[in-house]
């Protein structure tokens, strides 16, 4: 039996691509420990004005320590603010190891999407996760029947328990599902991510590979498109690197180095912290007035807030 041939991360360069870059939205709070929905909304504004499209309730927004009335909160707020631009938003089901799937409960929260005009981004559970692949490719097909589109979220263990990230086979039959659009994918590993432009380019061109890689946001040149979290911190300079690679402008290098040293500072361990380095980061752009996040959240150090301001400096960011 013949091996595979080792694949080429080179033969997928995909120079002067258009990049879709869609930016999860942090959610942030005050000293009391309220959201600041003024903060929220001025952010999914400049997100969508920066030519990003926002995601709300994804991890970035805390979704999985908000209770169900506070994720609607966001998606009211996110329709009042927006106007009628598109947004996605997460579809997540809290459950614990060996609960059973919950259609019912996906059901429910692609509805409150879907009714605010939103496109559901489908989260992972324990219960969806542990199923075998042939019932997970049913599930994923009844949550679609509600929707005209979903993306799917393939989320790394380093992220959330209930992560898994599927086999290259589970990944081509998502392929299959005509109401996917799209799926995210939160490895931080590019072997994986390649592997799936290789089979999305052979398979169904028209699918979205969303890196969710924060300590690999160059994947964009291989053809991934973007769902970052990295990038509620400084939309504007992710649109302008976009930019700069459809247009073959040679600064897309520069300005991806800045961006990828701050995401290695802001998604070290442990990374969920990084909620809080995005509060410091848009308190000294004055894009927010408080960089306190949800009261369960992990913090980072108070000496974050000088490198944070030296990477910002570079970026020419600073108020």
């Amino acid at each position: 039996m013949t091996a595979a041939r080792p694949l080429d991360p080179l033969t997928l360069l995909r120079p002067r691509r258009k990049i879709t870059g869609i930016s999860a939205i942090l959610l942030p709070f005050t000293e009391s420990g309220d959201a600041d929905w003024p903060g929220f909304a001025s952010h999914c504004v400049r997100t969508a004005d920066a030519g990003l499209t926002p995601a709300v309730n994804m991890d970035t927004g805390f979704v999985n320590l908000l209770a169900p009335e506070q994720k609607n909160e966001v998606l009211d707020a996110t329709r009042s603010a927006l106007a009628g631009k598109s947004f996605v938003a997460g579809a997540f089901v809290g459950d614990a190891p060996g609960a059973p799937f919950d259609l019912d409960g996906y059901r429910r929260a692609v509805a409150a999407i879907v009714q605010r005009g939103g496109t559901p981004v489908i989260f992972q559970s324990h219960g969806l996760t542990a199923l075998p692949d042939t019932e997970l490719l049913a599930a994923y097909e009844a949550i679609g029947r509600d929707c005209d589109s979903f993306i799917a979220f393939e989320l790394g263990t380093m992220f959330a328990p209930f992560g898994r990230i599927y086999s290259a086979d589970l990944f081509r039959g998502l392929l299959g599902i005509r109401k996917c659009s799209g799926a995210k994918h939160s490895s931080l590993r590019r072997e994986s991510e390649w592997q799936r432009l290789v089979i999305r380019d052979a398979v169904r061109p028209d699918f979205k590979v969303y890196t969710g890689n924060d300590l690999g946001i160059d994947m964009v040149m291989y053809g991934s498109d973007y769902l970052l979290g990295l990038s509620t911190f400084a939309p504007e300079q992710f649109a302008r690197r976009d930019v700069y690679w459809s247009s073959g402008d040679a600064r897309f290098y520069e300005l991806n180095d800045v961006l990828q040293y701050l995401g290695f500072l802001a998604f070290r361990a442990p990374v969920p912290a990084y909620k809080h380095s995005a509060a410091m980061f848009l308190k000294l752009q004055g894009r927010i007035g408080c960089d306190a996040t949800h009261p369960r959240s992990p913090h980072r150090p108070g000496t974050d807030r000088e490198l944070l301001r030296g990477i910002a400096d570079q970026l020419g960011i600073l108020v």
